[in-house]
C-alpha cells in the first residue's frame, strides 16, 4: 500500500489478485465524491479498453482489471497519477431530477417510526426530506439504487432492527444520512416513509439508469390519487 501525496490525499490499495481501490478520505463530502467521480472519468478515458470496470463509491474508486493483461504496480501509478485535483468545476447548471412522492398510508409504513425518532410530526418530516437537494453519491446494491445524502439529522432514523423481506419497487426510504428509492422488488431494512411512480432503472429506456454519480435530486411531495395516476 502506498500513501499518496498531501496534495492528492488518496491511497491505493490492493482488493484480492484483481482489483485495487483508491481511498479518498473516508467521509460523506460532495468534493470528496467529485473527486473520486472525476477520476473514475479520467481512468475509464484512458485505459477503459483494458480494465474491466470502474466503481465510484462515497469516498473510493475500486478499479478491476484482468491480472493476465494488466500489471497491478503500474496501474496503481497510473491511479495515482490521475487522483490530482481536478480541473473540472463541481457540476453546475444540470437540471435536478424531481421526484414525486406520495408520503401517505400504507404507502409510508415507517413515516410515524421516523416522527418519533426525531421527536417531530409526520408532516415535519415530510417538510425536511423534501426542502433540500440531494446529491448522488454512488450507485450499487441493485442496478439503479442511489444513494443520496445527506438526510437532515432530525430524521436520519437508522436502519430498521429487522429488515423486511420484500421492498416494493418505488418505495423511498431513510438509514441514518442517507435516503434513496429501491427500484425493485427486493429485501431491505431502511424506513419507508413514502413511494413513487418513477423508475430508477428500467431497461426500456434508451438509458436505463435514472441516475448518475453527482446528479442532483429533490423529492415532491404528491397526493395518493397523483401517485395512483403514475405522476412522474
Amino acid at each position: 500500500m502506498n500513501e499518496g501525496s498531501p496534495v492528492t490525499l488518496v491511497r491505493v490499495a490492493a482488493a484480492g489478485d484483481s482489483a485495487l481501490v483508491a481511498e479518498f478520505p473516508g467521509r460523506i463530502d460532495p468534493e470528496i465524491n467529485e473527486r473520486a467521480s472525476a477520476l473514475a472519468q479520467r481512468l475509464r478515458w484512458r485505459w477503459g479498453g483494458i480494465l474491466r470496470d470502474v466503481v465510484v463509491g462515497y469516498c473510493t474508486v475500486t478499479v478491476y482489471f484482468d491480472p493476465l493483461r494488466v500489471d497491478a504496480p503500474w496501474l496503481e501509478s497510473e491511479i495515482h497519477a490521475a487522483a490530482g485535483p481536478s480541473r473540472q468545476a463541481m457540476r453546475a447548471g444540470k437540471a435536478v431530477i424531481e421526484i414525486p412522492v406520495c408520503y401517505e398510508g400504507d404507502l409510508a409504513p415507517d413515516l410515524a417510526d421516523v416522527a418519533a425518532f426525531g421527536g417531530c410530526s409526520t408532516e415535519e418530516v415530510v417538510a425536511l426530506h423534501t426542502g433540500r437537494i440531494y446529491r448522488v453519491y454512488m450507485v450499487g446494491f441493485i442496478p439503479g439504487f442511489a444513494y443520496l445524502a445527506e438526510v437532515d439529522s432530525r430524521i436520519a432514523a437508522p436502519r430498521r432492527a429487522t429488515p423486511r423481506t420484500a421492498v416494493p419497487a418505488g418505495a423511498v426510504a431513510i438509514a441514518g444520512g442517507q435516503t434513496g428509492i429501491y427500484p425493485a422488488v427486493t429485501p431491505g431494512g431502511w424506513n419507508i416513509i413514502g413511494r413513487t411512480a418513477r423508475k430508477p432503472f428500467d431497461p426500456t429506456r434508451s438509458d436505463p439508469f435514472l441516475f448518475e454519480v453527482g446528479a442532483e435530486v429533490r423529492f415532491r411531495a404528491v397526493s395518493r390519487a397523483e401517485f395512483e395516476q403514475g405522476v412522474a
